[in-house]
């Protein structure tokens, strides 16, 4: 089983930009519930399945299994509209793997940086183009942005 320790940040500039190439994800959810999600995600020439756990104090379960591309795009189309788009970009900072991502679609507009850890207390650096703290607004979830884009969110 594996566990996800996970915060999540807005981001604020651009300084984050010329720390690292992107690469373009597409993700939809096959099922929800308040107990868990099931996404399906292609990430380049590789695709994924995922289930994720409730998030408890930054903490959830997580299990990931690599699956066919050719899959993953049919299952897809299950999942349409309602699908993520954004470009990740992975940016190492001292012992951590800082991902931003940029969404695309009708989550355009939207940047977010996610850091996993190895505990919930774990002390944290925050680089200087991170903003306010998103962990605990499920608005943010991707989960939600797929049923709920940014674009259709008040001003």
């Amino acid at each position: 089983m594996g566990i996800e320790i996970e915060r999540k940040f807005l981001v604020k500039g651009d300084a984050w930009r010329s720390m690292g190439p992107g690469i373009p994800l597409i993700q939809g959810y096959l099922a929800g519930s308040d107990q868990a999600t099931v996404r399906v995600r292609t990430a380049g020439e590789v695709a994924f399945l995922t289930v994720k756990g409730k998030v408890t104090n930054l903490t959830r379960q997580e299990f990931e299994y690599e699956i066919p591309v050719a899959d993953a795009r049919a299952m897809l189309k299950l999942c349409y509209p309602r699908v993520v788009e954004k470009t990740r970009y992975k940016i190492p900072i001292h012992d951590l793997m800082w991902e931003v991502d940029e969404f695309a679609g009708t989550n355009q507009g939207l940047v977010v940086a996610e850091v996993e850890l190895a505990s919930p207390e774990q002390s944290l650096s925050l680089p200087d183009w991170i903003g306010p703290e998103v962990s605990d607004d499920s608005r943010y979830f991707n989960s939600y942005l797929a049923a709920h884009p940014y674009s259709t969110w008040p001003n």
